[in-house]
């Protein structure tokens, strides 16, 4: 079925890059605009826009396709890009769904039966199962979706009965299922990913790997591409296991098999029935335009799997957050320089608001050059080039983080932030020829958890030993659990903001007694908006 005008049901930076290749495919494009995002970029580089209700509505977007006459949906990554209900809907409508079949959906992004199905393809698994039987510490995930929401890590039994009720409720919130399981959680793993791309003629097949162990709220911060974890073998064996699960499953379109790797031992973890945020970098040391591959499967065209990787390249997420917290944050842009030089996917503009209710991700820088040295070189130039002003920004983290010398030396983990805190000074790092067998011989650094947003907000409320908490990022309140004259107790929970989806609890920092709540729940508040007030 050949595609001649696209509706993507996404916004933001996702939806200005899909218009970008359909662009130069001379296809027509149709932005969606929920009411209270009209103007946004999106809209604004789309050659026509349809307002809807809300992003989370699936027969909004089938009416509005078939209002503009549209041909095919893209879904993007988040919203319902791996929602099978929402995929058959519009094949229902007799169009185009740009992604994998709803059945293979189903059955590779339901995490837990995508594990049932990986044990029986012969793909090594995380163990999963009840709290007391996998043990502490352990990880709580959302059945039907990623991107951090409805994750939690729990340490201690007493931690759990929270964990699970603010899991099932941030995952409600953002897919519309509740649905979360237990798995047992890994210290100090790399996090690899492999490309899935399979075309519906019988090729199934891998293009790379990406290296995505930096992150925070469970949500990447940098990636790479090729891991300097992997070499020719490993990534063939790892590669196999991912089309192997693909297979099993039926998958066509693009995918990413996520793994949890330690040492040259790996676990898959989930496949994403998506394009990811990450795709740049592999498109960059591919040559591949995966957008374009998207479209040509969907079409009906066949798509070999075949690559050669071509230098390295190293993305960066440009966010509107607070950069020791990672919180989100929201204002107007007023100030926007990108660097020239390489590639940059945007989703605002100078001008343009960063709310509350959505990501706050502004932009990704992508350096490609021919050796990772020259990449992450590039990237700190670019870095240091970027200026933007109005909203808070995590820029100043992410120029920490390109020089940092772990980073640089390719010996990052999903613990890295919590080994190696935002702004921390770095390691020293033994020199001369005992530099090698010195470090192999170190003894592992106790383990920890990445850093707890949730605890942050805690820490971030009072100030000193003032008796007044006060909202940590701008959001919604959507619970609160105390009222005046409450005792309560070091880390109780007196309410709940939301921001993007992301739920934050903000808690008594030590025992007291609650003189006075200022918020009720549905109140939308501003950061350093005072909340409550505490007296020993």
């Amino acid at each position: 079925m050949e595609i001649r005008k696209l509706l993507v049901a996404n916004r933001g930076e996702i939806a200005v890059r899909v218009f970008r290749t359909c662009r130069k495919l001379g296809i027509a494009t149709v932005a969606v605009a929920a009411a209270d995002d009209r103007g946004a970029l999106h809209t604004r580089v789309a050659d026509e826009t349809v307002e809807i209700a809300g992003y989370l509505h699936s027969e909004e977007y089938v009416r509005a396709a078939k209002h503009v006459r549209a041909d095919a949906i893209h879904p993007g990554y988040g919203f319902l890009a791996e929602n099978a209900d929402f995929a058959e809907a519009v094949h229902a409508a007799g169009l185009q769904f740009v992604g994998p079949p709803p059945e293979a959906m189903r059955l590779g992004g339901d995490k837990l039966e995508a594990k049932r199905i990986a044990l029986e393809a012969g793909v090594p698994v995380v163990p999963t199962g009840e709290p007391d039987e996998i043990g502490y510490p352990l990880i709580v995930k959302a059945a039907a979706g990623g991107g951090g929401r409805g994750m939690r890590v729990v340490r201690r039994r007493e931690e759990i009965e929270d964990a699970l009720a603010a899991a099932r409720s941030e995952a409600g919130a953002a897919f519309g299922d509740d649905r979360i399981f237990c798995e047992r959680y890994l210290e100090r793993p790399r996090h690899v990913e492999i490309q899935l791309i399979g075309d519906g003629h019988g090729h199934v097949g891998a293009l790379g790997e990406r290296e995505c162990s930096i992150q925070r709220r469970h949500q990447k911060v940098l990636e790479e591409a090729p891991s300097p974890a992997l070499d020719a073998a490993l990534r063939e064996t790892m590669s196999a296991a991912a089309t192997a699960f693909a297979a099993a499953v039926g998958y066509r379109n693009l995918g990413t098999a996520e793994f949890m790797l330690d040492g040259r031992e790996f676990y898959f973890l989930e496949l994403n029935a998506r394009i990811q945020v990450e795709h740049p970098v592999t498109e960059e040391v591919t040559g591949r335009d995966l957008v374009l591959d998207q479209l040509e499967i969907a079409a009906g065209r066949a798509c070999a799997p075949g690559y050669d990787f071509n230098g390295h390249a190293v993305e960066v997420r440009l966010y509107a957050e607070d950069p020791r917290t990672f919180l989100p944050q929201a204002g107007r842009v007023e100030r926007l320089r990108l660097p020239a030089g390489l590639r940059i996917d945007a989703g605002v503009e100078a001008g343009d608001e960063v709310g509350v209710a959505y990501d706050p991700l502004i932009a990704k820088l992508i350096a490609h050059e021919a050796t990772r040295e020259d990449a992450f070189r590039r990237l700190a130039e670019a870095l240091a080039a970027t200026e933007i002003r109005g909203v808070t920004t995590n820029l100043p983290f992410l120029r920490w983080l390109a020089s940092h010398p772990v980073v640089r030396a390719g010996r990052t983990t999903t613990a890295f932030l919590a080994d190696h805190p935002p702004f921390s000074a770095p390691p020293r790092e033994p020199s001369g020829p005992w530099r090698g067998p010195f470090r192999l011989n170190l003894p592992a650094p106790p383990p920890h958890a990445p850093p707890d947003v949730y605890a942050a907000a805690a820490e971030h409320g009072p100030v000193g030993e003032q008796s007044a908490l006060t909202a940590p990022m701008p959001g919604k309140v959507i619970r609160v659990q105390a009222t005046a004259g409450d005792r309560v107790h070091p880390r109780d929970t007196l309410l709940v903001l939301e921001a993007m989806k992301m739920e934050t609890p903000v808690v008594s920092p030590y025992e007291a007694v609650v003189r006075a709540v200022h918020v009720a729940e549905g109140d939308l508040v501003g950061g350093g908006q005072l909340l409550v007030e505490l007296e020993e």
